[in-house]
Parts: structure tokens; sequence; C-alpha cells
């Protein structure tokens, strides 16, 4: 095969290329979240209901990316990813005009619907164009492309929202992602390694069957459930917290607190990096040490300290998500679309299900309640870790071999 090597031009519009990729993503996906609490006074909503106008996006791109991962076998991994990226851009531009919060949430149902075509393509395409020497790298830098995303976006509208309206900040979002779009389109390299196939529903079942009984997969696959989930139900309910007094801080103010996911853009490749040298599973221990130790400071009431604490918490995550997403890879060797689906599948399942059950934590237990929630699936993570470290993958090599030629070539 012929990767793309560390060090090249062609790498580095790769990477270019799929840094662009993850901001679309997640600057259009989030830009809702710290408007949770401006929609809940203005539409007269409970904050679990005005959670859905994320919670709905995530869980259907979770549904969504399992088509997805079929329909790059039609059309291509780069030409999926251009559609997704354009329609999502248009979308969100489209969800400003919204005349109330029920066709909002149509708008953003759509988004993620459209979305699904990206993250769980790119994290195949870098599994299967990059030196496998490298990954772990390249992982890290569309992860922090999505650091950027997801920064941007929160820092753009709340800032933009203080200055005109929610309004003009989603328009304002779904240019510049247009924008990004078209850059990217022509910025990466068409792929080498795999070809477009037609595979038939019964292949690509048999793929994800396959894909089921590797046992140490899908212990990493449910971290991505854990993991996001703790992420987003910390970052959906910090506004409402820091909206009250004694804080009472502005729209502004909580958008620019999103400045932390810098330390999400640096630790996806640095602790990528780490994981090269010393493996997957301790890095990862230590990753989700950080989050934990980062969720504990933002109990307590100084302020600074709470953000210090947010800051941790975010650098803790993004080391997580790019290790997790670079070792799906590794234990998926082939069909690495199909498992890539899956990891997304349940990490925008955290995402969607645990970010909206969580409004019940603040409800009943406020800021305690959100952060117990929090440290009790970062430690049923734990187990996971070590089950997928020390385990065979089992029948998984039996079903492996039952397959078929044909279904081998399902990508």
């Amino acid at each position: 095969m012929s990767y793309i090597e560390q060090g090249t031009i062609e790498q580095k519009k790769a990477s270019f290329a799929l840094f662009l990729g993850g901001f679309v993503t997640f600057a259009t996906l989030y830009t809702t979240q710290p408007l949770m609490p401006l929609f809940a006074i203005q539409f007269g909503i409970s904050a679990s209901t005005a959670s859905l106008a994320l919670s709905l996006s995530t869980g259907l791109l979770a549904i969504a990316m399992i088509a997805a991962g079929a329909l790059s076998s039609e059309f291509g991994k780069k030409k999926l990813m251009i559609i997704s990226m354009f329609a999502a851009s248009i979308i969100g531009i489209l969800t400003a005009f919204s005349p109330n919060f029920w066709t909002l949430l149509t708008f953003r149902a759509l988004l993620g619907i459209f979305l699904a075509g990206v993250p769980a393509i790119a994290m195949a395409y870098v599994s299967e164009e990059f030196n496998p020497k490298a990954i772990g790298t390249a992982m890290g830098l569309y992860i922090s492309g999505t650091t950027i995303g997801g920064m941007s976006g929160r820092m753009l509208t709340g800032w933009l929202t203080d200055l005109f309206n929610w309004r003009i900040a989603l328009i304002v979002i779904g240019l510049t992602a247009l924008a990004a779009s078209i850059t990217f389109l022509f910025t990466l390299p068409e792929p080498r390694n795999s070809e477009k196939k037609h595979a038939t529903l019964k292949e690509m079942l048999f793929a994800y069957k396959v894909h089921s009984y590797n046992r140490p997969l899908i212990a990493v696959i449910s971290l991505g459930f854990l993991l996001m989930g703790s992420f987003v139900t910390l970052y959906n309910y910090i506004g409402f917290l820091l909206m009250e007094p004694p804080y009472s801080l502005s729209q502004t103010f909580i958008g620019f607190i999103f400045i932390v996911f810098l330390t999400g853009t640096f630790s996806a490749m640095y602790m990528g990096r780490k994981a090269d040298l010393y493996g997957n599973p301790r890095t990862l221990r230590w990753s989700i040490g950080i989050m934990a130790a980062g969720a504990v400071m933002t109990l307590m009431p100084i302020l600074s300290l709470k953000i210090i604490g947010i800051a941790v918490f975010t650098f803790g995550f993004f080391a997580c998500h790019s290790i997790a997403s670079a070792w799906v890879g590794e234990y998926a060797k082939f069909n690495k679309t199909q498992a890539s689906s899956m990891y997304l599948l349940l990490y925008y399942l955290g995402s969607s299900v645990v970010g909206s059950f969580g409004g019940w934590f603040w409800a009943h237990l406020h800021w305690s309640g959100v952060i117990g929630l929090v440290l009790v699936l970062l430690v049923i993570a734990i187990p996971l870790i070590y089950y997928a470290e020390n385990r065979e993958p089992g029948v998984y090599s039996t079903l492996k071999k039952e397959k078929s030629s044909n279904a081998m070539d399902c990508v």
C-alpha cells in the first residue's frame, strides 16, 4: 500500500483538510450549546428541553453514521465528506431563520443527519491513508480541528449574540463553515487505499457482526459513550450555573470560557504522541484521571478555579478521544469505516442521551449532581480499558475467517 508519509507536502495538505473537516463538524454541531439558557428564557422551556437543540442533532448523527459507512462504499470517502460539509453549512444558515423552537429543532435534526458523513469517514481515512506509525499523531491533528471548531463556534456565538442576536450568530458560523468546506474540497488528497465498491446489505451487516464479536474493540467503542456523555453533560449545564448568582455572567463571557478548548487542541496531539510511545491503555488511564481532577475542581466556588478545572477537564477529554479513536483503528484490521461508525455511534449517543439526562441532575441536585454523574461515568471507563488491554479477540478470529472475499472488500 502507498501511505501518506510524515513530513511530506501531501501529509501537510491532508492534515490541514482533516483539520477543516473537524472544524466544520464541531463548529456547526455545537454552536447552540451556549445558547441553551437563552432558548430556555426566550421560548419558555426547561433546561432539559433546551438541551434538545444539541441532543437531537447528536442523536440523529449517531444513527445516521451507520448509513454513512455504507454510502462511503458507493460514493467514495472524499465525495461523501464534501457533500456532508456543504449541506451542514447551508442548514446551519437556514436554522437562523427558525420562527419557533420546534422549527429550530427540525433544522438541527437535519444538520445532525447530514453531518454524519464526516466523523466516521474522516477517522477511517486517517487509519487507511496515513503511515501506521504516525496514526496517533494524525488522529490528534484531526481531533485538534474539532477542538478549534467547537471553541470558535461557541465563542463566536456568545460574542455575536450579545453584539447582535443569536440569529446573526448562526448565520456567521454557517458562512464560516461554508468557506472551510470549499477549502477542504481543493485540499484533501484522493484516497488511494480504498476503492468505491458496491456492497450488499448482507455484506455490510456481516461487517458489523464481525466487529460486534471483537470484544476488545467493543470495550474501546463503549468508551466513546462514557467519555462524550461526561464531556457534553458538563458543558451543557455550566452555562446555566454561570448565569446564576453569584456569577451572573454575560453570554459573551460564557462563550469566551470555551477558549479552554485550546488545551484540547494541544492535548490531542501531545497525548497522541505519548500513546505512540507508551501505549494506548496507559495513556488513556492518565487522561481519564486528568478529566476527573478537572471535574472535581469545578465544584470549587471561586470562579477562576472553576475555569481552570474546565480547562483541565477539557485537556483530558480530547486526549482520551484522540487515543480511543486511534485504538479503534488498531483493533479493526479491516472494514475500518464500520468500526469507526460504531465508535462514533456510541460517542454521539453519549452526547445525546447523557447530555439530556444530565438535565435531571441539574434540576434536582444542581451542579454537584452534574459532577457526580460525570465522575460515575469516568469510573466505569477504567475497567473497560483493562478489559480491552488484556482480552484476546476470541470468536472474532473465527468469524473473520468465515468472511467471504466480497465482504472483505466492504470499506
